[in-house]
C-alpha cells in the first residue's frame, strides 16, 4: 500500500513525496508489531526477581492475531473453570430443561469454603439457577458451583472444554473435589471429608492449625501423614492435572463464547453481562486497563495459583481482544496480582487496544521494579 502511494506521487513535488514515502516505510519497519512489543513487556514482568512466574494467551479476535507467552504449558486454572461449568448450565437452560428461576437444593455435600454466600444457607434451602450463575461468576462461590455442577453433572461440563480443545483441558471436578484430593494427599482418609468438615478446616488460624485439626478427624497423627505440610500437599495435587489446562486451550473457549459458538445469543449476553460484574481480582488486569475499557472475565485463585481471563472491549467500537494469564511460583497474593496487573498495563502499552498506538496516554506507565521480601 505505501508502494503504491508513493508511485502516484509524480510531478514538480516527486521528490519531496518520495522521500515522505521513504521515511513512512522506514517508520513501519522499524515499529515492531504488537506482538512482540508485548512479548518483551512480559519477559520484563517474569523476570522479576521477586515476583511469580507468568503464563499468558492475548488474541485480537477481529484479526486472529495472537500473542503465546508459556501458554501451551499446563497452568492450574482454579476458579476459572467455572465459566465452562455456566456454560454448561445456559445450554440447559437453553433447551428448555430448566429455566433461571428454577430452584436448586443445597445438599450437605455441596459445602465448600471459600467466597460467595451460599455456603451460609442452611441445608435443604432451595435456591435459583440465577441467584447461583451470580454468585459462581460474580463472586466466585464454591458452594454455588458445586450445586450447579450437581444439577448438570460432570460430564456436561467436561464436554463443553472438550469441544473446544480436546487436549487442552485436564478432568474439571467439583470444588469440594479440590479440597478432598488435596488433603487427601496427607491422608488418604481425608478424600471422605464432609462439606462441614472442609468450612471448620478453613476457618483455622494457620497450616498447623489445620493440619492438627485434620488429624483429629482423620485419627491419623500428624507424624503419619505421608506429606510433611500443606504446601507439599497442594503441589502433589497440582502434580496431578486436576482442573488444569493450556492457556491457549482457555483463550479458544473464551473466543467461541464470545463469537456466539457455545450459546444462543441470549445465554451469550447473560453469561458475559455477569462476567461484566465480577467484583474478585480488582486488583489483577483489569487494574491495568485504561478507564471505560469493559471486561468481562473470570478470576481465580489457590495457593500459589492465581489467574485472570476475559475478554477486552476497548471504546469506540475497536476490535475486542481475549487475554488469560496466571501466576505460579509465588504465594504472596500481593506480588501475584501486581504481575497481572502489569500484564493488563503491558497489553495497553502494546497498541493492542488502541488501535495499533503504542505507549498511548490512557494508558498505565511501567510499574516501579519491586523490592524483595515485604514489598507490596
Amino acid at each position: 500500500m505505501v508502494r503504491r502511494a508513493c508511485a502516484v506521487r509524480r510531478g514538480r513535488r516527486w521528490w519531496l513525496a518520495l522521500c515522505l514515502c521513504v521515511s513512512a516505510v522506514s517508520a513501519a519497519v522499524a515499529a515492531p508489531a504488537w506482538p512482540e512489543r508485548l512479548s518483551a513487556e512480559l519477559e520484563r514482568i517474569d523476570a522479576a526477581p521477586d515476583g511469580p512466574r507468568i503464563g499468558v494467551y492475548v488474541r485480537a479476535l477481529s484479526s486472529g492475531e495472537s500473542l503465546s507467552f508459556r501458554a501451551d504449558q499446563s497452568w492450574y486454572l482454579a476458579s476459572t473453570v467455572k465459566v465452562p461449568v455456566a456454560i454448561a448450565v445456559l445450554r440447559g437452560i437453553a433447551r428448555g430443561a430448566y429455566t433461571l428461576d428454577t430452584p436448586v437444593t443445597l445438599r450437605a455435600d455441596d459445602y465448600v469454603d471459600g467466597a460467595g454466600s451460599t455456603n451460609s444457607h442452611a441445608v435443604g434451602t432451595a435456591l435459583p439457577i440465577r441467584t447461583l450463575l451470580e454468585q459462581m461468576i460474580i463472586h466466585s462461590d464454591n458452594t454455588a458451583s458445586d450445586m450447579l455442577i450437581g444439577l448438570v453433572g460432570l460430564e456436561q461440563v467436561n464436554a463443553v472444554v472438550t469441544e473446544v480443545a480436546p487436549a487442552g483441558f485436564g478432568p474439571i471436578t467439583r470444588l469440594a473435589e479440590v479440597r478432598r484430593a488435596t488433603y487427601g494427599q496427607l491422608a488418604p482418609a481425608a478424600q471422605r471429608l464432609a462439606g462441614r468438615e472442609l468450612l471448620v478446616l478453613r476457618q483455622q488460624r494457620d497450616d498447623g492449625a489445620r493440619l492438627q485439626y485434620l488429624a483429629r478427624i482423620v485419627q491419623v497423627p500428624v507424624s503419619d501423614f505421608r506429606l510433611a505440610t500443606l504446601g507439599e500437599a497442594y503441589d502433589a495435587y497440582y502434580a496431578t492435572g486436576l482442573n488444569a489446562g493450556r492457556l491457549d486451550a482457555y483463550g479458544e473457549l473464551l473466543a467461541q463464547l464470545a463469537d456466539g459458538r457455545l450459546l444462543p445469543p441470549t445465554q451469550t449476553r447473560h453469561l458475559l453481562g455477569l462476567m461484566e460484574r465480577v467484583v474478585t481480582g480488582p486488583q489483577r488486569i483489569r487494574a491495568g486497563l485504561p478507564a471505560g475499557m469493559r471486561f468481562a472475565h473470570k478470576t481465580g485463585t489457590q495457593r500459589g495459583r492465581f489467574c485472570d481471563a476475559g475478554i477486552v472491549q476497548p471504546a469506540g467500537g475497536a476490535t475486542r481482544v481475549l487475554v488469560v494469564a496466571c501466576t505460579r511460583g509465588e504465594l504472596s497474593l500481593v506480588r501475584a496480582e501486581r504481575a497481572l496487573r502489569e500484564v493488563g498495563a503491558a497489553l495497553c502499552r502494546s497498541g493492542v487496544l488502541t488501535q495499533g498506538v503504542p505507549d498511548a496516554p490512557s494508558c498505565a506507565v511501567r510499574l516501579p521494579a519491586a523490592g524483595r521480601a515485604g514489598a507490596p
